[in-house]
Order: structure tokens, then C-alpha cells, then sequence
């Protein structure tokens, strides 16, 4: 079952965040098990960010999540935000895509 994890964070830091997370990508290229990561600005409240990561599954995000790097990157991300982010951990239970029932 797909497993999606969102991560709700607020940073005045951004370049920087965004600079950790890219090198995040390279440093696990090959053993991250994270699918697509889509990351939105919030119109509504400047600073605001959300990261939506796909996983092919809840066991997949926690063999990511116990990568070194993935620790690494956490403790980093944390000390970017202007306050603690708020996880999401989320069972896909239906998938609608465009056009179709």
C-alpha cells in the first residue's frame, strides 16, 4: 500500500534548507527508498512550506527514515525551522487521477 508522508514546516532560511535537501537527494542517490517529493510554498503565509514525500510503502519510509543521512538531514532541517515542523503519516487509500473514476 502506497504510504505518503507530509511535512508541514515554517523557515525564514530557505536557501539554506533547500541547499541541504538537494545534497540530501545526491548523498542518497541509489538508497533512499522515497519516490517523488513534491515541496509547495503557501500562498496564505509566507515562510510556509510543505513537503509531500511518496513512498511505496509505510516498510519503504522506514528504511529511508533509518538511512544515516536521513537522520542527518532531520537533525539539520530541524535547526532550520523558525519553529518545529508537524509530520503527517499518511496510508493512501485511493489514488483519483485526472480523467478517470
Amino acid at each position: 500500500m502506497p504510504f505518503i508522508q507530509v511535512i508541514e514546516y515554517k523557515t525564514s532560511r530557505w536557501d539554506e534548507m533547500q541547499a541541504l535537501v538537494t545534497q540530501y537527494r545526491k548523498d542518497t542517490a541509489g538508497t533512499s527508498t522515497a519516490g517523488r517529493t513534491t515541496v509547495c510554498v503557501d500562498r496564505a503565509a509566507p515562510g510556509r512550506y510543505v513537503a509531500i514525500v511518496e513512498f511505496e510503502s509505510y516498510e519503504a519510509a522506514m528504511e529511508n527514515s533509518n538511512l544515516p543521512e536521513t537522520e542527518e538531514l532531520a537533525e539539520a532541517v530541524i535547526a532550520l525551522c523558525d519553529e518545529p515542523p508537524v509530520f503527517h503519516n499518511l496510508d493512501v487509500s485511493m489514488i483519483l487521477d485526472a480523467g478517470t473514476d
